[in-house]
């Protein structure tokens, strides 16, 4: 755990060093960069709503990022969270439409709604690996597109808003949105939901039995076979979580943010929440901390454009270089401190058979 926090920590420096070196270098002041950046995600701009602001942007990262650490400890390659999440959103829009209920039922009904229909969709990838031996690896690749495509349809003609110039779906009832419920410090339910589900996805990965078992197939499946794991079905499990998780994220963003399905919902918060578990290397925590990281500096985006003019596309820079230097340094920094402790014990050997 403290080389996980010492290689982040080492990561995270250097990259932030070799962007201000990049800013440097085209004319900008790092500083006033870096300054604009914490201003506008943790900082107080605008007041009291920078550090919110950060935290619903963390929702779907995060989401998105326990779907994928998930589904890779147990050895799942589940890349569908970009569908998944639009099937949870889709779901979740349509319960908020038909739906007859009142606050606080209906915003549970569309959250158990969002995780229904991503894991039905997860669990048709899962369907085609256990029953016809189709690779999810490129089973959940595909049905991305058909996700997209299907649900551009879907609010494109049956559930059009006919008001609208572009696609998009008519608003969700006043009852399912999260931000007419009460907030506490500003802050979106969304937030309190996510962090109640990155607990227990926390307590089931490193207390309970399931997770263990997940873990134990990740690492070695025929000695977990071996040793009576049922892997088919504990592979479907796991590929329902993580799909349910990803079609949360999607219905966290309708009921806290758009009230509808708008063509182009999501953008790329699942892509990057797979970021986030590579970058976490599958950790629970490590993926709460490094969504978190990423939402800051995505949050931050707009205020430091604004402030000193360097073009937002700079943030995916940072990314970039937190991950390639996170990944690097996980396993070269290992290396180093098992090298010196190696020559540290050689020489004491030396000092010792020096004095006797």
């Amino acid at each position: 755990m403290r080389r996980d926090v010492l290689v982040a920590g080492v990561g995270i420096l250097a990259a932030l060093l070799l962007g201000a070196a990049v800013m440097a270098a085209q004319g900008y002041d790092p500083l006033a960069v870096y300054q604009a950046l914490f201003d506008y995600s943790l900082g107080g701009r605008p007041p009291g709503r920078a550090l919110s602001n950060t935290l619903f942007r963390a929702i779907p990262l995060v989401l998105a990022g326990l779907s994928a650490s998930l589904a890779f400890q147990a050895g799942a390659v589940n890349l569908g969270q970009p569908g998944q999440l639009l099937w949870g959103a889709l779901f979740a829009v349509i319960g908020g439409l038909y739906l007859p209920l009142t606050a606080p039922w209906l915003p549970l009904a569309l959250i158990g709604l969002s995780m229904l229909g991503g894991a039905l969709w997860a669990g048709l990838a899962a369907l085609l690996r256990t029953r016809a031996g189709m690779t999810e690896f490129i089973v959940t690749l595909m049905l991305n597109s058909v996700a997209d495509k299907v649900t551009l349809w879907v609010i494109s003609y049956p559930l059009q808003d006919p008001l609208a110039s572009t696609p998009m779906t008519l608003p969700i009832a006043p009852a399912g949105r999260l931000a007419d419920l009460p907030m506490l410090a500003s802050v979106n339910p969304g937030v309190f939901v996510a962090g109640a589900v990155f607990i227990l996805c926390w307590l089931l990965s490193s207390r309970g039995r399931l997770g263990y078992e997940w873990r134990l197939t990740g690492r070695n499946a025929l000695f977990a076979r071996l040793g009576g794991v049922p892997l088919s079905e504990n592979f479907t499990r796991v590929m329902w979580l993580s799909g349910a998780l990803a079609g949360l994220a999607g219905g966290l963003i309708v009921m806290g943010e758009s009230d509808r399905f708008i063509r182009g919902l999501g953008g790329n918060f699942a892509w990057d929440g797979i970021m986030v578990a590579v970058i976490a290397n599958n950790g629970i925590v490590g993926t709460l901390g490094y969504g978190l990281f990423f939402a800051a500096l995505q949050t931050g985006a707009l205020g430091m454009e604004l402030i000193t003019a360097l073009p937002g596309e700079f943030i995916q820079v940072l990314q970039a270089l937190t991950v390639l230097l996170v990944v690097a340094g996980r396993g070269g920094l290992r290396e180093a401190i098992a090298g010196w402790w190696a020559r540290w014990r050689l020489r004491r050997s030396v000092e010792q058979m020096t004095d006797a």
